[in-house]
């Protein structure tokens, strides 16, 4: 008879389990963290927890897998801070502060899902699907911004029949072009001052973050 706990309603193997992937995830991250995403090693991990490689490969079946789970984390943790941020209305200086402090909170995690791909690695749909209800938070609240008028030329026609990237979400042009170009260069900032592009250059990056989020808002 399936034996459960009274908190969870998982049983005690299954508790254990998920112990066991968490710690692996977190040696994983921390892995990452020295070695960059690309130099994650179950064998070294398993090494670390006093494991036998086959043994980790009953929690998790190859790098990839750890990848995913850890992408899922990070976008999961991306859009509490996104929805946290929207509370009690969608606010774009909101959301780029909360963007911009999540990123500084674990560069690694940040350039995991926005930095350079891993080689090999490719990410399954459901991790789309985590990082469009992101973007959909940040098109909410670009449509609440003021009217900054219609985008021209072709990008405009173009975003006219190229939506999917939306998931759906019913803005014009004019506000998907405006989503599409506070993402873009928040997330430009942003590479820069964590690859340390910006090491030696005597401004603070905060400055210009707030610059740019000024300019791209229309409170510049």
């Amino acid at each position: 008879m399936r034996q459960e706990t009274a908190e969870t309603g998982a049983t005690p193997r299954e508790r254990y389990r998920a112990q066991v992937r968490a710690e692996i995830k977190d040696h994983a991250r921390r892995q990452i963290a020295t070695a960059g995403a690309p130099g994650l090693s179950l064998n070294a991990i398993a090494k670390r927890m006093g494991m036998s490689g086959p043994a980790l490969y009953r929690y998790y079946a190859g790098r990839d897998e750890l990848l995913t789970d850890l992408v899922r984390d990070a976008y999961r943790s991306l859009a509490e801070a996104f929805r946290a941020a929207s509370a009690p209305a969608p606010d774009a200086r909101a959301l780029a502060h909360a963007l911009r402090a999540w990123a500084l909170a674990d560069p690694q995690r940040y350039f995991l899902t926005f930095g350079t791909p891993v080689p090999g690695y490719e990410a399954p749909e459901d991790t789309t699907v985590l990082a469009r209800e992101v973007m959909t938070l940040m098109l909410d609240a670009c449509a609440a911004l003021p009217p900054a008028g219609s985008p021209g030329g072709p990008f405009a026609a173009h975003l006219e029949e190229h939506r999917e990237w939306t998931g759906g979400h019913p803005a014009p042009p004019a506000v998907l072009h405006r989503a599409l170009t506070l993402w873009t260069r928040l997330h430009g900032a942003l590479s820069l001052e964590l690859a340390g592009h910006f090491a030696g250059m005597g401004f603070d990056p905060a400055l210009l973050y707030e610059a740019e989020l000024d300019a791209l808002t229309g409170d510049g």
